[in-house]
């Protein structure tokens, strides 16, 4: 009888499987990968999982109409398989649309959801007027008086135009990037114009904000926004081209440049 307490001690046991069980579990190794890729390939290739419906969220009814247009090609194809970046570009590639992402929900279902373009701008070329983003983007040509609440910005006749396409630096793009940011101002702006390299806006007050060449944007945003709580009454224009120097006055034709 072991002595209380002790640990009695097994001998070892070697338990020796058999060969075809040995060849069993190989075959069912190498088997089940080979399963599940035939698996796949099925659901990628057959109608199994086919796109039979795409669901748009975001945007009016009318933008996702033209999102599910802009997805018709991949009506038919397999869930499994799907060009997602392709997808992805095709709807990208709308005016309207700054960037889309997809999900997957099977069985059928194709589920898109989009983030809009944000106008700030009225882009005038001749008797044209486009709708302009905030990312100096041409969104849609619209009638002429609309949109009335937003700063216009002038183009030559000769500048290019359609829709969809980023505007030219000096063709209105610059322009609608500094009016995305001017929205820090506690005015609102009624023009934008850049000349010789040179940035102005014109405040629906009358005032004329010269923001110089535009770099350091933002930086001379600041400056104007808390120089225009304690301008002079009077003042025609206040000159921010040199931030840390900014100059107003009552005689447009003078600047702390000129």
């Amino acid at each position: 009888m072991a002595a209380k307490g002790a640990v009695a001690t097994l001998p070892h046991v070697r338990l020796r499987i058999p060969v075809r069980l040995k060849k069993r579990a190989l075959a069912a190794a190498v088997a089940l990968p080979l399963v599940s890729a035939g698996a796949y390939l099925a659901a990628r290739e057959t109608s199994m999982f086919a796109v039979r419906a795409v669901d748009v969220s975001g945007g009016t009814p009318a933008l996702q109409a033209r999102v599910r247009a802009a997805a018709a090609p991949f009506l038919g194809r397999s869930l499994v398989g799907l060009d997602g970046a392709a997808l992805e570009r095709s709807i990208d590639a709308l005016p309207w649309v700054v960037s889309s992402r997809y999900d997957r929900s099977f069985p059928h279902t194709l589920r898109v959801s989009i983030v809009l373009e944000r106008p700030v701008a009225v882009l005038h070329r001749g008797r044209e007027t486009w709708l302009v983003s905030a990312r100096g983007r041409t969104i849609a040509r619209i009638p002429n008086g609309k949109r009335p609440g937003l700063p216009r910005v002038w183009v030559p006749t000769s500048a290019e135009v359609s829709a969809g396409a980023f505007l030219a630096p000096d063709a209105g793009g610059t322009a609608a990037r500094v009016l995305a940011l001017a929205a820090v101002l506690p005015a609102r702006v009624s023009t934008a114009a850049l000349a010789h390299g040179e940035l102005t806006l014109r405040l629906r007050s009358g005032l004329e904000l010269r923001l110089g060449e535009p770099v350091d944007v933002r930086l001379k945003l600041a400056v104007a926004r808390r120089a225009l709580a304690v301008l002079p009454p009077g003042s025609a224009y206040l000159d921010v081209s040199l931030p840390e120097r900014p100059v107003a006055g009552t005689n447009p034709q003078l600047s702390s440049t000129g």
